[in-house]
């Protein structure tokens, strides 16, 4: 306690103080305390005498053209289709698969990584992910039979 008042209360006076001694602002000003005053402008200063317009204004609209034309975009073009497009039987799956006789569990999986690379569904344009997903169902497919047909010629 400061001469019989609390700290709290005695900055509370001093800010009441502090208050009452400053001016009250009789015009608006459009300055920001520590911004130089190339940024903002007086607003008599950009102003046309005794109109109050802002002449910035007139200069930048009379840059702007009057009757803009409304310029839809055009709708993207469709994407082209991929190489594979109309090879959706499962002879045409088993030929780009590539599948031989010899082939090997570990080269089955290779064969089927690298398809799944170039026919993914998620790697196709949305009008191709039907096709791409019927593709992907029939290579697995095929490679599933052929590891199969393999671990029995194995004796797996």
């Amino acid at each position: 306690m400061l001469f019989g008042k609390s700290l709290f209360q005695s900055v509370v006076d001093r800010l009441d103080d502090e208050a009452e001694e400053q001016p009250v602002a009789e015009e608006q000003t459009f300055r920001i305390k520590g911004l130089s005053t190339g940024f903002v402008a007086e607003p008599d200063l950009a102003a046309a005498p005794g109109t109050g317009v802002d002449q910035r204004l007139n200069a930048y609209l009379f840059l702007m053209p009057e009757n803009l034309p409304s310029e839809e975009p055009e709708p993207p073009a469709p994407p082209p289709p991929p190489a594979w497009a109309g090879r959706l039987s499962p002879q045409e799956v088993a030929e780009d698969l590539g599948i031989e006789l010899s082939d090997d569990r570990d080269r089955l999986q290779e064969r089927r990584r690298r398809f799944a690379r170039e026919n993914h569904p998620d790697r196709v344009a949305a009008d191709y992910r039907d096709a791409a997903t019927l593709r992907m169902k029939i290579a697995n497919g095929l490679v599933d039979e052929a590891i199969s047909s393999h671990d029995l010629r194995s004796g797996r």
